[in-house]
């Protein structure tokens, strides 16, 4: 099987049509027929900030269903999954907390409100995709390559996988606790593959995200085995690294190469002219949400990715 790989579509249905047509994929029923030998696979976090959020569902799962695609569970389906599911701990609340007059309620509001918007809040539609999302895996090895959100451990994925959680298995209440409880390492191992790898920063530093919010830790390409400055691994708003600069190396980040099958990635808001990371990965985030590019890697067997198997549709700044 040959794959195409879709990157963060976060509602953006008309990117998505667009990108499906480009490939050759073609209009049935709600969703899209693959070309003979392949399949597409979406990365993951299919909703919030677009305005389309329930036409990329329904092209989602219409595909997922006919066989025509795979799809992985975002952080943001993740989340979703939590907003609307109870708290045994905290009766009135939810896994991710949003019923409180707290500041972390308005963000985690805030960063929902355009999915509840357009599924309303809490009827039978909405019930009915959180159920969805429970289906989805939140890693795919598919042999000659790697799927996950944010980050690819191996350790990770062997840790959801002794717990019960893979392919094939609905996310249950046990197990959505358990991924939930502080200090459990299902807790840890799934936020490293939905999350990617995130690092504390020394106490009084901090950097900005896209919406003027302090962040204490910040994200990091643990695939750039080749770095020897913070700076260089930091996945943070363009103009924050100057914060980071002759920030002293953490004694406990190791970094080291990946081998075996290519890994594909979502999750990171890359900028700029779509391309690859390296033989051995390709994030395919570059911004849908943001008027950027969704882009695509038409998968054909290699073993080490090229940028001229990439493919997008929007904007793509030079």
């Amino acid at each position: 099987m040959r794959y195409d790989l879709v990157g963060d579509v976060h509602g953006h249905a008309d990117k998505l049509e667009n990108l499906l047509a480009h490939m050759g994929y073609v209009r049935a029923g709600r969703g899209y027929t693959a070309p003979a030998g392949r399949q597409l696979v979406f990365l993951g976090d299919l909703i919030d900030r677009g305005p389309k959020q329930m036409r990329v569902l329904e092209i989602a799962r219409a595909m997922v269903e006919s066989g025509d695609a795979l799809c992985i569970m975002g952080n943001h389906e993740f989340n979703a999954i939590c907003y609307a599911t109870d708290d045994p701990a905290n009766p009135g609340e939810r896994l991710r907390p949003n019923r409180a007059d707290t500041s972390t309620c308005a963000k985690n509001r805030d960063q929902h409100v355009q999915f509840l918007a357009q599924v309303v809040e809490g009827s039978a539609e909405h019930l009915a995709w959180v159920e969805w999302f429970r289906t989805l895996p939140a890693f795919l090895d598919l042999g000659g390559i790697r799927v996950v959100h944010g980050c690819w451990d191996a350790a990770a994925v062997a840790t959801l996988t002794a717990g019960g959680w893979a392919l094939g298995t609905r996310l249950s209440d046990e197990l959505l606790l358990e991924t939930n409880r502080h200090g459990s390492p299902m807790k840890d191992a799934r936020k490293l593959l939905t999350c990617g790898l995130e690092l504390m920063l020394p106490p009084g530093k901090f950097v900005l995200d896209k919406s003027g919010n302090r962040h204490s830790d910040i994200r990091i390409a643990s695939w750039r085995d080749w770095a020897t400055q913070l700076h260089e691994i930091a996945l943070i708003p363009p103009g924050q690294e100057e914060q980071l600069k002759d920030m002293e190396w953490p004694t406990d980040l190791v970094l080291s190469a990946i081998e075996g099958a290519p890994v594909f990635v979502g999750h990171h808001w890359f900028s700029g002219h779509p391309k690859i990371e390296g033989p051995k990965l390709a994030c395919l985030d570059w911004s849908a949400a943001a008027a950027g590019p969704l882009v695509a890697y038409r998968w054909d067997g290699e073993s080490e990715l090229r940028n001229d198997k990439l493919a997008w549709v929007g904007q793509s700044p030079k």
